[in-house]
């Protein structure tokens, strides 16, 4: 190549590359209010957000939602909001409770506790195991005292309020003197909240048992609305955009029971002599707290343990039948 041609061909790369520089610095300087504007446009093109729809009429427990009023509509919305647009907690909560209604929903019949005290167990606890800065656990979330009072067993090694089962009965037993006390089904729900000797009292000094009428603390004064607004969701699931398959619902784990009345000194060994892991024995009993159970009182415990089919996602998949969660809910 001649050194003539080889200028030529850096003159032409050297014009090149300052072209393309000015080209970039031209898409880089667009006058702001035009970039603004784009900006705007597109977001308003592709971001919609809506108010999540009221029902024209609600219950809880068969007693009348005061939905005229304009303070109920309004704290209504506010919880409606805040669980349609927490959309990882929503989805989770309806998975779940695919698992737990069908522990929960006939105990509460057997006790004559409606069903819509099963959204209550939602609220307290997500249906999970959890303990609140107040010490309040499980599923029903009872303190200590309130749980033994209601003929729950809870020691250092047995603790009967993450019993999803146990937990619910003794929560029928508070609602059922909840609804004595305080004279209503919703005041009972609130009387949950806030314990109902407090209710009474706070109904007793304002002369009014109407829950929609009372001048509560912030969370008692949510607390209703928060129910009604799973209510709400949970029962029209798809009204409030809620996309989901039937495969995507936790499934209930099928058990075997086994009876033990002595003690289990290890249920490390207990768990491999039942032919199931120790997560597996605790995830289906998280009840027993400790790594040994104690028992010489030689007291009757039921433990459950897992049906090895239960843990295989294709064979529960081939057991779900269409609307198990939707219908009804």
């Amino acid at each position: 190549m001649s050194m003539q041609t080889s200028r030529l061909l850096l003159r032409i790369a050297a014009f090149g590359s300052i072209a393309l520089l000015l080209l970039l610095a031209a898409g880089r300087f667009v006058a702001p209010s035009q970039q603004n504007s784009s900006y705007n446009q597109a977001f308003a093109d592709s971001y919609n957000l809506f108010s999540p729809p009221i029902p024209d009429s609600l219950d809880f427990a068969g007693e009348a939602v005061p939905l005229d009023r304009i303070d109920v509509r309004e704290a209504l919305d506010r919880e409606l909001l805040v669980n349609v647009y927490w959309q990882s907690n929503l989805l989770l909560l309806i998975k779940r409770a695919n698992r737990w209604f069908p522990v929960i929903e006939p105990i509460l019949a057997e006790n004559n506790i409606p069903d819509d005290f099963k959204y209550l167990a939602v609220i307290e606890s997500g249906l999970t195991n959890v303990v609140s800065p107040a010490k309040a656990a499980g599923y029903w979330q009872f303190i200590k005292t309130t749980g033994q009072s209601y003929g729950l067993e809870i020691t250092d090694f047995v603790d009967e309020r993450y019993d999803a089962a146990k937990s619910t009965q003794a929560a029928c037993a508070y609602l059922q003197d909840a609804r004595l006390k305080c004279g209503s089904w919703t005041a009972a729900a609130a009387g949950y909240n806030m314990g109902y000797g407090g209710y009474s009292k706070t109904a007793a000094a304002q002369s009014t048992n109407s829950y929609w009428d009372l001048y509560l603390n912030s969370e008692t004064a949510r607390y209703v609305y928060r129910i009604l607004a799973v209510k709400c969701i949970f029962k029209n699931p798809e009204l409030y955009g809620i996309k989901l398959r039937m495969k995507d619902l936790y499934p209930v784990i099928e058990t075997d029971t086994i009876g033990v009345d002595s003690t289990i000194g290890s249920l490390y060994r207990f768990a491999q002599q039942q032919g199931c892991s120790y997560k597996e024995l605790k995830t289906c009993n998280p009840w027993l707290r400790g790594t040994s159970l104690p028992n010489t009182a030689k007291k009757h415990y039921v433990i459950a343990l897992p049906q090895k089919e239960a843990l295989s996602y294709r064979k529960v998949l081939k057991r779900i039948t269409p609307d198990a969660f939707f219908k009804g809910r």
